[in-house]
């Protein structure tokens, strides 16, 4: 049982995961031409004996060929062609090396689908012409082409030509031979006809309204003469071309706004080069709202939108059905141009509850307008914990005046509609909101302390309690005798004579007469008002009224 499981755990995986690969190397090398070696990207064939015959091919059960990269070919002198098909399996060769060989024929078409192709070197092969119809369509950063015997004609004057307009300053010493079979450098060939075509487009500005249609003419000239054909790239609208000679002309037809900014060209090509005549198709068409969403919150809040529009469009915004216009809180951002269409958004610096609400996008230009709405909540009203409030409130509008968004002032100043500004009005609410706060707050408080004095207040006897903490003291009287205990009785009554000392330095109680009371070191007399007091008559002493007068019964 120890012996199973140790051959069919982890050990037993990597037993069959080596005998993979050695077969898979075994198959790579069955499937790889003699005198040749082959990896997964590479391909090298440099051995001469017995050496290839022709263009390296990989058997159909090898390695994928798309994955080959490069492709090394040196001193194999029986190979001497390149066929159509050879290199067409090779799609992701970007390197193809083909030196010291026999090679002296390369197919028109032989590169056609590889596009990656970005080296070649055909250094000291048996080359005497080569087209550069071979490499038109490639974008070689490097063509080497030394120590080939090319013979002096019309058809290598595009080397040469190559050679003159060659960013590079480094430059192929390269040479031909004449009808003498002398070397000339291919640098001072000339050749009588032959000579860099021409071509000349016939509407070099053009600017068209949508759905309508036009028709471009070009003409050609170059010895050998050239031919003419158009390239309109990835064009939208229909089309058809009519050549002849030196001559063509080409018609759109129910232009589509997408066509705008797309570049047409009418190219003239022969044995030494091409040259061609471009013009900008322009499309003027009315604005469009391609897209209008509820606002998102990232740094700021943003209402997101795309329009479309040829000439640009005015963008103007409004709130709850009046113009909104824009200020440093709120404005209009345009993130991204691509040519005739504007992604952007309407930007709120820290909205409330107060710019809950529709808003509604306008654009405008000379050819028509679009208009889409939607409504945006970004906070709740105070109170409400849901946040949810689909009623929202007027909104007193007030003309603080407008400031130009992105492309361009799109407020209407002759509009009537009472406008707002938002995000001011929302700050000024906001302090005045605050301020009543406080105030309210202080008021409050004074409330709380009138009516705390008033409730003492109400329990004192004479109107109002002891309050000695203010200052007052209370009257000591004599014991039970005059009017004095009235004054200083047990309920600490509060009365005028209560700042009264009680020190040890108070004259002496005998002084004074019986009905005096005591106030800081002096003994005053004191009479009584009956009325102040509330003692009826039949409690007054008789002797307590002054003289003269009238004692009632």
């Amino acid at each position: 049982m120890s012996s199973w499981t140790r051959w069919h755990g982890p050990a037993m995986a990597r037993l069959w995961g080596f005998c993979w690969l050695v077969v898979g190397f075994w198959r790579a090398a069955l499937a790889c031409p003699t005198s040749c070696k082959c990896s997964a990207s590479r391909i090298w064939c440099s051995d001469p004996s017995p050496g290839i015959v022709a263009f390296p091919r990989l058997e159909p059960n090898s390695a994928d060929p798309e994955n080959i990269t490069e492709i090394y070919i040196a001193n194999q002198k029986r190979l001497e062609i390149i066929n159509e098909d050879d290199v067409e399996a090779y799609a992701g060769l970007k390197n193809l090396t083909i030196v010291d060989s026999g090679l002296k024929f390369v197919a028109h078409k032989a590169f056609l689908k590889n596009s990656n192709l970005q080296h070649i070197n055909f250094t000291r092969n048996k080359l005497m012409s080569l087209s550069r119809k071979h490499f038109r369509h490639l974008d070689l950063s490097e063509l080497i082409l030394v120590g080939n015997p090319f013979t002096c004609s019309c058809d290598i004057m595009w080397i040469k030509t190559l050679q003159e307009t060659k960013s590079s300053p480094e430059t192929q010493d390269l040479y031909c031979l004449n009808e003498n079979s002398k070397n000339i450098p291919l640098a001072n060939l000339q050749i009588p006809n032959c000579g860099l075509p021409s071509a000349n487009l016939a509407a070099p500005n053009l600017t068209v309204e949508e759905g309508k249609s036009i028709t471009l003419s070009c003409s050609v000239a170059g010895d050998p003469v050239p031919n003419l054909y158009w390239d309109v790239g990835n064009l939208v609208s229909k089309h058809m071309n009519e050549t002849s000679h030196t001559q063509g002309s080409l018609r759109i037809t129910n232009i589509s706004s997408d066509d705008s900014g797309k570049q047409i060209s009418c190219v003239a090509e022969n044995l030494v080069g091409e040259d061609q005549d471009s013009v900008n198709l322009t499309v003027h068409f009315a604005p469009t709202i391609t897209f209008l969403e509820s606002p998102t919150s990232d740094h700021h809040w943003c209402i997101p939108f795309t329009v479309k529009g040829n000439p640009k469009p005015a963008l103007q915004w409004f709130y709850n059905g009046a113009i909104l216009n824009e200020s440093k809180y709120i404005c209009t951002k345009i993130h991204v141009t691509n040519h005739t269409e504007y992604h952007g958004c309407l930007q709120l610096d820290n909205p409330t509850h107060m710019n809950n609400g529709d808003y509604k996008l306008v654009a405008k230009n000379e050819y028509g307008k679009d208009e889409k709405q939607i409504s945006a909540h970004f906070m709740g009203w105070p109170g409400i914990d849901d946040g949810a409030n689909p009623n929202y409130p007027d909104v007193i509008y007030e003309d603080y005046g407008t400031a130009a968004n992105d492309i361009g002032d799109t407020t209407n100043r002759s509009n009537e509609i009472p406008s707002t500004d938002v995000a001011d009005k929302s700050g000024r609410e906001h302090l005045s909101v605050y301020a009543v706060v406080v105030i309210a707050s202080v008021v409050g408080f004074c409330l709380l302390v009138m009516l705390f004095l008033l409730k003492l207040a109400r329990h004192s006897k004479f109107g109002m309690k002891d309050f000695s903490w203010f200052g007052f003291g209370k009257v000591k009287s004599r014991q039970g005798v005059g009017p004095a205990s009235v004054i200083s009785n047990d309920d600490d009554s509060a009365s005028p004579l209560h700042h009264i000392s009680n020190g040890s330095n108070t004259p002496s109680s005998s002084e004074g007469g019986p009905d005096a009371v005591i106030i800081g070191m002096t003994k005053i007399p004191v009479i009584e008002n009956p009325q102040y007091f509330g003692i009826t008559n039949s409690q007054l002493k008789p002797d307590t009224w002054p003289r003269g007068s009238p004692k009632t019964a």
